[in-house]
């Protein structure tokens, strides 16, 4: 009798469910108030205190430090330079295998590892390039078995660190943000050029237009918003990386995620507030790249929708 009443129960309360779905979104709103509505409330309110808990502008004024504006800097340089490097050559890569005629199987293989690839970030990937390319890298052993003959005519082995290259500065950064970049590259942009129509095309060939004049007239000005909002959404997630370039290079480049960290622990100047400051002039970074995100990609859904 006891079984039978706990299954009408169980059946009741599944129809209820059913006839409420909007519920299923319960755990997901939940998990956005614990881990992101929450910390930036507090994170806003934290940057407009100081160490007594008195309401103060003055940690905003921390951008006029000339460490932090280095910082700043050394981190537009970085997020720019990856972001041209990972739009540029996933864009040809995306080509490849979406007009290019690539075989079936090679665009398979090349969307499964950017699928990857795009999500593998953080220490392990600083830990993959120093067993790699560090200083006992397995690369760096193997072209040090190559032997070549110096200006002096003496036979010796090549050693990527003699020759200048050092994993551990800003040329290694790139590198290891360049790995997740491009693929994230050909992630967003191979459904913009798949969608672009066939009647275009040959519409341009009709007229007497080259392949050149297509791309030079047609084809990239239709596809620049979607490789703007791609260049965009790059520079936001190397702008915002923080584990890859602290494990890679030990907070020796001045990122400025390494520096809130900094300021948070107190390694600087010992004011957390200070680094509620910079994470907050970050998020306000971070919010102009999203939302001119959005907008291009609006303006792309246009053309694909015609």
């Amino acid at each position: 009798m006891q079984q039978s009443v706990k299954n009408k129960s169980a059946i009741r309360w599944w129809f209820w469910l059913i006839r409420n779905p909007w519920l299923g979104l319960l755990p997901f709103f939940l998990f956005i108030i614990a881990f992101l509505i929450l910390p930036s409330l507090n994170l806003f309110v934290g940057a407009f205190k100081d160490q007594q808990g008195q309401f103060t502008f003055a940690n905003v004024g921390i951008i006029q430090n000339p460490y932090i504006q280095k910082s700043f800097r050394v981190s537009f340089q970085v997020s720019i330079t990856t972001s041209i490097i990972g739009t540029l050559f996933g864009f040809l890569v995306a080509y490849a295998i979406t007009l290019g005629n690539a075989p079936r199987w090679m665009r398979n293989i090349l969307m499964s590892f950017s699928g990857l690839a795009a999500n593998f970030g953080g220490v392990p990937l600083a830990f993959a390039y120093i067993a790699t390319l560090g200083r006992t890298g397995f690369v760096t052993y193997l072209l040090k078995q190559v032997c070549f003959t110096n200006s002096k005519g003496q036979v010796c082995p090549f050693d990527l660190y003699q020759n200048g290259f050092n994993l551990y500065s800003m040329v290694g950064l790139v590198l290891a943000y360049t790995y997740f970049l491009l693929p994230l590259m050909v992630l967003t942009i191979a459904p913009a050029i798949e969608g672009m129509k066939k009647d275009w095309r040959e519409a341009c060939e009709n007229l007497g237009g080259s392949t050149a004049q297509y791309w030079l007239y047609v084809g990239i000005p239709i596809l620049w918003p979607s490789i703007l909002a791609s260049f965009i959404l790059l520079f936001s997630s190397a702008f915002g990386a923080f584990a890859t370039a602290q494990a890679l290079t030990g907070g020796s480049i001045y990122l400025v995620p390494i520096v809130i960290g900094q300021q948070i622990r107190g390694d600087v100047m010992n004011n957390p507030n200070e680094g509620y400051a910079l994470a907050l002039l970050m998020v306000i970074v971070m919010g102009v790249a999203i939302a001119l995100y959005t907008w291009l990609q609006k303006r792309t859904a246009k053309w694909v929708a015609l």
